[in-house]
């Protein structure tokens, strides 16, 4: 064979890798508003840097007479966003239907040991019709050999995953174990048993958006942290995010420039909190404020909405936002709430990301609902989260701090390392209102006006407990800040934190109260 001879068969097998399952697969997946696996890849990463590989190999399967198409339906590789490495998966549903073999699965491990080993971030595009049925146990393994991976590599490289299709079965619990899910409205769907077997077992008809759609999964079950209305969004927000996160947990994330000065007054924020204990307020207003740029992405925004969780930069550093939200519930903790925000911090705390805490919470919330659907067990998820978080941690405490919620929301006593209040905080064991109906039961029933004697004394209760100056006086709030202030003292006191160091004991790991 000579060299032309060489060179031709090495570009017959790039054209047949290349288009996968052929043009008109193709075609019919942009029709469905669908991009193919490389255009996605080509989309993702910085022009002209991925590099793949495993392009030539087949799957295994001697049965049934499966086809057999160089690379077996996945894109697998490594290339760059903003610059830095980052290794890439994606499935391609034009190769029978994006199913994993054993081959397409050991492609994958390949490149989630080469992350690990080099410590940078894994992105999964998934669209896949699940396992290969015609390679029986083969399949089945090649997904269990890939969760393993995704479990030994959390904590060290940030895992993402983009839901660009079909994602049922055993498939959907690799990303259910990654960092953050990313889902295209109409278009991608996840579950575990879909709507034919629902309708056989259960005798209910739901349709696949409906079971499993991006709204579904970001409104109700929690599982998806984005939904957006396009592939395009789905891989621009995947480099947005990308932007705030470090490569590994060895490493701090990257510092962006800004023009935004780090000791701009912030007068509107005077205003905000209203005097009244009882008026809601936007804690996004906050957020949006004191930022860099006023840039927020904030992270499950339709998902538990009194707590607001997120990424914001403050003088160019990425800081983890957890806020209690006074316009949704009240900002009462929850257990949807609390598992939202618990998940978030440790993964702030993983990856060497600081935190920044915005209280102002009256405390669980109530109901037998709550109580049997195990609030106390939720609620402990975050307040382990915050103890065992060693990274640096700021509170601010815009209004209430009460009850348990004060503790559980990085109090001073859960190593918080700065704790900030607003005039208008309030840090008690319970509001003024309830408290008076406790510690003076009997002098109310005794009183000639007891509508008088309680405003008398909830206001004298106010005056002494619903403040932040027993708190201060005690050690546990550092410093009373003006409002307009807030920017530029956080900034101020996480430079201070820059080169914090601190430890938990020496162990396996901890038992967190899933």
């Amino acid at each position: 064979m000579d060299r032309s001879q060489l060179l031709k068969r090495l570009d017959d097998l790039n054209q047949a890798a290349l288009v996968g399952g052929g043009a008109e697969r193709g075609a019919k997946q942009r029709e469905g508003g669908r991009m193919t696996a490389r255009e996605r890849v080509d989309a993702l990463l910085d022009p002209g840097s991925f590099h793949e590989l495993d392009r030539f190999v087949t799957h295994r399967c001697t049965d049934f007479k499966v086809e057999s198409v160089p690379g077996d339906g996945v894109i697998t590789g490594y290339g760059r966003i903003d610059g830095r490495l980052v290794y890439v998966f994606a499935q391609d549903f034009t190769v029978i239907g994006g199913s994993l073999s054993g081959a397409y699965a050991q492609k994958i491990c390949k490149i989630m040991d080469m992350a690990l080993k080099n410590g940078a971030p894994v992105i999964g595009l998934n669209d896949s019709g699940g396992a290969r049925i015609q390679e029986g146990v083969a399949s089945l393994a090649g997904y269990a050999d890939i969760f393993l991976r995704n479990t030994l590599s959390s904590g060290v490289v940030p895992q993402l995953s983009a839901i660009m299709g079909p994602c049922a079965g055993g498939a959907v619990y690799s990303p259910a174990i990654t960092d953050f899910i990313v889902m295209v409205e109409k278009t991608s769907y996840m579950f575990v048993t879909g709507p034919d077997v629902i309708k056989t077992v259960n005798h209910e008809d739901v349709t696949k958006e409906d079971l499993g759609g991006a709204r579904a999964h970001a409104t109700k079950s929690g599982v998806a942290h984005f939904a957006v209305p396009d592939e395009a969004a789905c891989l621009a927000l995947l480099r947005e995010l990308l932007s705030f996160l470090p490569q590994n947990n060895m490493e701090e994330a990257p510092r962006r420039k800004t023009e935004d000065a780090a000791d701009r007054v912030c007068p509107s924020l005077d205003e905000l909190v209203p005097v009244n204990a009882n008026k809601p307020y936007d804690i996004k207003e906050l957020i949006t404020e004191i930022a860099d740029d006023h840039h927020f992405l904030e992270v499950q925004s339709d998902y538990a909405r009194n707590v607001v969780i997120g990424y914001l930069r403050l003088g160019g550093r990425s800081i983890g936002v957890v806020a209690n939200q006074p316009a949704d519930s009240a900002g009462a903790l929850d257990i949807n709430a609390s598992d939202k925000a618990a998940r978030f911090v440790r993964f702030c705390d993983a990856f060497n990301i600081p935190l920044l805490v915005l209280e102002d919470v009256p405390g669980f919330l109530p109901g037998t609902q709550q109580e049997f659907g195990g609030i106390i067990r939720h609620g402990a998820k975050l307040l382990y989260a915050f103890a065992e978080a060693t990274v640096p941690k700021i509170t601010l405490i815009t209004r209430k701090a009460y009850g348990g919620a004060y503790c559980v929301m990085n109090s001073k006593h859960l190593r918080a390392d700065f704790n900030f209040a607003y005039p208008t905080a309030e840090i008690a064991v319970m509001g003024p209102d309830g408290a008076v109906n406790i510690i003076y039961r009997r002098e109310l029933a005794q009183a000639a006006d007891p509508v008088a004697k309680k405003a008398e004394l909830t206001q004298e209760y106010r005056e002494k407990f619903a403040n932040p100056y027993q708190a201060a006086s005690l050690g546990y709030v550092d410093e009373v800040i003006l409002p307009r202030d807030t920017r530029a003292r956080l900034i101020d006191a996480f430079n201070s934190l820059e080169n914090k160091r601190d430890t938990n004991p020496p162990k396996k790991h901890g038992n967190i109260p899933l």
